[in-house]
């Protein structure tokens, strides 16, 4: 019983250290220190301005003029559908616009045939008009009969006429030729783009990062035949949680790291905010750019981002876990409300409620 007894009054005495040890194990200050808050994203490396490569016509594939790698011009052919058809009607095109242009330039027997006519006609015109003329001065004096005077007068008559349709189907005949020289060139037009249709180009300077079809198989206007994009430039594409995306800004500092990289951390700025959301993921897409890319880089190389939103050099600063709720910590006075600013995954700034003198507890788990 005096055994139990000491062992009673022992504990007594020791529980104060020990509370007071413990207290003092898990006590901090605020501290002064720079702080830095930022915007995590998952990070993919992409070219810029890549596409995917879509026909415009079913069919196929009968050529492949180049490799997943190569690098290509604009215009450059990438893939070759079988067009036999529009090869013809292409030529059949161009064959009739070198006949309507013929028909129209005055070298073929349309127009030149009626400029002969027309000729003919002013000369016709010219003896009647004399005839006419003469045998009415003679016919004012008396001089002849009326019947040669009338078949004069008629001769004329009819020769003006003459001379003026022939100056009318002229006019009809040249607007003519010159509507079939346009409707043959929009044919021969639509015939190239049926043709240009079936080769499939690259509308940029990049590379061919992708193909998805081979040989011979059949091409639809439904899915992709390629994926192209430049190769000197690329970009990194960031998904940003919805209750993140309102902090972000043009410009902003990006932190980026990538696994193949290790733990290097390469520099960026953000360059695009995409207004759409994914609602599946429930995250707005961002794209941030380089300061200093890694020499070698491949699509789809995957990493971590860290846009920086705000910073400041020297503030006033707890560990995060030492915060209650939202906005409390525990302090000698019990629970006390605090302001605060700036916040990282380790530590929260601390704009009111407590100084750097103020002893705070590290609440219970």
């Amino acid at each position: 019983m005096k055994h139990t007894m000491k062992y009673f009054l022992l504990t007594l005495l020791l529980s104060p250290i020990l509370f007071s040890c413990s207290d003092k194990k898990d006590m901090a200050y605020p501290e002064r220190m720079p702080l830095t808050e930022s915007v995590y994203a998952s990070a993919t490396v992409q070219p810029d301005s890549l596409y995917q490569v879509y026909s415009a016509v079913v069919g196929i594939l009968d050529k492949i003029w180049v490799e997943e790698g190569d690098k290509v011009a604009k215009g450059d052919p990438i893939l070759q559908i079988i067009n036999t058809s529009p090869e013809l009607n292409t030529e059949n095109a161009k064959l009739a616009l070198q006949l309507a242009r013929e028909n129209y330039s005055g070298n073929a027997a349309v127009l030149s045939g009626i400029k002969d006519e027309i000729q003919a006609a002013e000369l016709k015109l010219k003896n009647d008009s004399i005839n006419y003329f003469r045998q009415k001065n003679l016919w004012s004096q008396n001089i002849g009969s009326k019947l040669e005077y009338d078949n004069r007068k008629l001769a004329y008559e009819l020769s003006q006429n003459n001379l003026s349709l022939l100056k009318r189907k002229y006019d009809r005949t040249k607007n003519e030729l010159e509507t079939q020289v346009m409707q043959a060139e929009n044919n021969y037009k639509t015939a190239l783009t049926n043709t240009n249709d079936f080769t499939i180009t690259s509308k940029i300077n990049g590379k061919v990062y992708a193909l998805y079809k081979n040989q011979g198989e059949i091409v639809n206007t439904m899915e992709p035949v390629a994926a192209v994009g430049r190769s000197d430039k690329f970009v990194v594409e960031l998904l940003v949680d919805e209750v993140d995306i309102v902090k972000l800004k043009i410009g902003q500092a990006v932190f980026i790291t990538l696994d193949s990289y290790n733990s290097k951390v390469f520099e960026g700025t953000l360059d695009k905010i995409y207004p759409r959301k994914d609602e599946r993921s429930q995250t707005f897409k961002v794209e941030a750019l380089f300061k200093d890319p890694p020499a070698t880089l491949y699509p789809g190389l995957s990493g971590e981002g860290n846009i920086i939103i705000a910073e400041k050099e020297e503030t006033l600063t707890i560990p995060k876990e030492y915060v209650i709720g939202e906005s409390h910590v525990l302090t000698d006075d019990g629970e006390t409300e605090i302001t605060i600013g700036l916040q990282n995954l380790d530590r929260v700034e601390i704009l009111g409620g407590i100084d750097e003198k103020t002893a705070i507890y590290k609440p219970e788990q």
